[in-house]
């Protein structure tokens, strides 16, 4: 039996995504608490596309690009309105944010070029690139509940300081790992 196009999993990966600009409107109109609420929702959605996708045996190609480009998209969209958003109690660092996207755009442009040369590759996040996330998303959590209680944090400033190490280090690790020729798997599962 094959696995449908639109299965349940990547159908709550698809809601992540459409969670992003409805997250962006709650904090550009400053409805904190609300975008809290919608950033916790849609990491429920991290955690259980993957979870249905492997217990019901629907894991899929399309899920699998989709779940990481979901992810940016949330992510992304939380770094530019939490960075600019309007009167906010506590921003983002501009610094951290522009680290982050320029992190995110030097790895997409990368992947492009590297398929482009060598044909089609699955790249397979680093412990590090995973870390990387996980410090993002707690960056992101961690100043939309300050937001949403309306209170200032200044020790958040370590936070910012361990996510942008955390960025760097990860990007000059992709780097590395294209330079030295491991930049992923080809479909015929051959480490490139």
């Amino acid at each position: 039996m094959s696995v449908p196009l639109l299965s349940p999993a990547n159908q709550l990966t698809l809601l992540r995504m459409g969670l992003a600009p409805l997250l962006v409107v709650l904090v550009l109109v400053r409805e904190m608490q609300w975008a809290l609420a919608v950033f916790v929702v849609a990491g429920l959605t991290d955690l259980l596309d993957g979870l249905v996708a492997r217990h019901s045996g629907q894991s899929t190609t399309l899920g699998a690009m989709l779940d990481p480009v979901a992810d940016k998209i949330l992510l992304t969209s939380c770094f530019i309105a939490l960075t600019w958003g309007p009167d906010l109690l506590v921003p983002l660092p501009v610094w951290l944010t522009v680290v982050t996207l320029s992190r995110d755009a030097i790895i997409i442009v990368s992947v492009a070029i590297i398929n482009l040369a060598h044909g089609r590759r699955v790249f397979y996040p680093s412990l590090l690139g995973k870390l990387t996330t996980a410090s993002q998303i707690v960056t992101v959590g961690v100043v939309l509940l300050l937001d949403a209680a309306g209170r200032e944090f200044p020790p958040v400033r370590y936070l910012f300081f361990v996510t942008v190490a955390l960025t760097v280090a990860s990007a000059l690790h992709y780097v590395y790992l294209a330079s030295t020729g491991r930049t992923g798997v080809a479909l015929d599962g051959k480490t490139a």
